[in-house]
């Protein structure tokens, strides 16, 4: 109950900022808190999860629907409706389809990336809240950054006193105490003070009215050549709120693991808080990361929280909406800001650039192509970049000569070990990635390659194929193509450790037929076993070969004497 109520009493500021960062008046920002809520709380699989209007979705829905109406106009709110709508629809057709794994095409760097330019969108476009003054519509992000710069004389400066004192005031309690009130406090505070010096009469702007009671039932216009133009928006939203909500909702499953969340029954609960909230005008619902963990942290054991949370929404909503009417505008601005700036990741980009300079690279693209284009854009280049860099390493992926370390059975890679035993009389060699089109010519390359560092060729050519999970046509031909260019040398080819699906594939080609079934070892200690084994037995045939032709030729020269 207690963990309800503080995130409901959060949940109130933060609801009508992100309806105005959303381009729709405030009052849909407590109707996206409402039913929503409710529903997920029947649904949804995680404990801890706090579903309602966050920045991310609010600003991809500004950026999305504000090319075919104008934000705060009557057109923009039903597309707003009929955009969550169908996200809800999507999600919900994905989560019984159990395509929950779709969503693994946007790697974390996109992720990342984008949410980082996001959040430089937003500080953008708070701008014009924050300092009282009036920006040219259709400006890009850059553009309007560079014209308040350029025209910071144009501030109203009451409005930078009220925007200056929130951002101070929440930044402090923000350090000192998350689970803090502090917006609702702010939001108290500053009505009284609007109410009684009249910061409408001093140019200070403030929300105005908002429509009192519960939100009436509602039934969105359906039109093909709309939905058209909405889908991009939609696949978008759809994606990233689901990526959000369930990346919040592992993180505290790992955190407790005392209960399991079912990615496809998130996507179904998601779903259905956006479907049903559409009818009840409000649907703006995803995961907020800190509405949850000050849900966690205040004590929530069960989505009880919620609904305590839905209930303080529904007290505002029948008695405290006439109460906002003296609420300045640049408090919101200052609420969002100070929300939005934990969004930029620049620990994980230092991050990236330690560990692999490709996830960095795929950041900082994503980011960029985010801020000078579009946000669908932005995601697109980011998600085909990833493709590619996940395409060029597979391509060429790790392979190694395995060596013995002295005194011991195991095998590893000379490169690390180079102190290791090597044998004149064969290879060993490990190939750490499936066996498929795009990197089969490398597999062979590389074995011919390491072959032309010898003196001279090896009896044996162990492939170590226990990494090799999976296998294609092409793999399957370059395999018998470099058996069979290998048998043509004297060169005997050898399997070790071939796992269960690749072996079934090569035994439907025939190719383990060919090879036979004493080239196949488990691991291997065997294969070196064989080959040792296969030495003893020629030594032998060699020796009594000797003895039979000593024997020979003693008996001719004993004919040749005698007779």
């Amino acid at each position: 109950m207690l963990a309800g109520v503080t995130v409901g009493v959060i949940l109130i500021p933060q609801a009508i900022a992100y309806a105005f960062l959303a381009g729709i008046p405030p009052i849909y920002g407590l109707y996206s808190s409402l039913i929503p809520l409710l529903v997920y709380a029947f649904l949804g699989t995680s404990r801890h999860l706090s579903i309602g209007p966050v920045a991310v979705t609010s600003i991809l829905l500004m950026t999305g629907i504000s090319k075919l109406a104008i934000p705060f106009s009557d057109h923009f709110v039903e597309l707003v409706l009929l955009t969550g709508l169908l996200v809800g629809l999507l999600q919900i057709v994905m989560g019984f389809l159990r395509m929950g794994f779709l969503v693994s095409v946007l790697a974390q760097p996109v992720i990342s990336g984008f949410i980082s330019a996001a959040a430089f969108i937003i500080i953008a476009s708070q701008l014009k809240g924050v300092l009282g003054m009036q920006i040219p519509s259709g400006m890009s992000t850059f553009s309007s950054v560079i014209y308040v710069f350029q025209h910071l004389y144009k501030a109203h400066m009451p409005t930078l006193a009220v925007s200056g004192i929130s951002l101070v005031f929440l930044i402090i309690m923000r350090q000192w105490k998350k689970s803090f009130p502090s917006a609702i406090v702010l939001l108290v505070v500053f009505i009284a003070v609007s109410y009684y010096q009249d910061f409408n009469a001093m140019g200070i702007a403030i929300i105005g009215t908002i429509p009192k009671g519960l939100p009436s039932l509602y039934l969105p216009n359906f039109e093909w050549q709309i939905v058209k133009q909405l889908m991009p928006t939609v696949f978008i939203l759809t994606i990233i709120g689901y990526i959000g909500s369930i990346g919040i909702a592992k993180s505290f499953q790992m955190k407790h693991r005392n209960y399991v969340v079912n990615a496809n029954k998130e996507l179904i609960a998601l779903g259905f808080a956006k479907f049903i909230g559409t009818f009840f005008q409000g649907n703006l619902a995803s995961g907020s990361y800190s509405r949850s963990a000050i849900n966690e942290d205040a004590g929530a054991k069960t989505q009880v929280s919620a609904i305590l949370t839905a209930l303080i929404i529904l007290i505002s909503l029948l008695f405290l909406t006439p109460l906002l009417y003296y609420l300045p505008k640049a408090v919101l601005a200052s609420i969002i800001l100070v929300s939005v700036f934990s969004l930029i990741k620049i620990k994980e980009a230092k991050r990236y650039f330690k560990i692999r300079f490709d996830d960095f690279s795929i950041m900082l693209v994503t980011f960029v192509v985010t801020l000078v284009h579009t946000i669908e854009v932005g995601i697109l280049v980011g998600v085909l970049l990833s493709f590619v860099f996940l395409q060029y390493r597979s391509s060429k992926p790790h392979i190694a000569e395995l060596v013995k370390i002295p005194e011991t059975n195991y095998y590893r890679n000379l490169n690390r070990f180079p102190n290791g035993i090597s044998h004149p009389d064969y290879m060993i060699v490990r190939f750490d990635d499936q066996l498929y089109f795009g990197n089969s010519d490398y597999f062979k390359e590389s074995i011919y390659k390491l072959l032309e560092k010898r003196s001279a060729l090896p009896k044996y050519v162990i492939i170590h194929a226990t990494n090799i999970h999976a296998i294609d046509s092409s793999g399957l031909h370059t395999l018998e193509d470099l058996y069979r260019e290998l048998t043509e040398k004297n060169v005997e080819v050898l399997f070790s450790g071939m796992i269960g699906p690749v072996r079934d594939i090569l035994t439907r080609s025939g190719f383990i037929k060919t090879l036979g079934v004493a080239r196949q070892f488990m691991n291997i200690n065997d294969t070196i076993q064989y080959i040792d084994n296969t030495k003893i037995n020629l030594n032998c045939d060699e020796s009594l070969t000797m003895q039979f032709n000593e024997r020979k030729f003693n008996l001719l020269s004993w004919f040749k004497k005698r007779f």
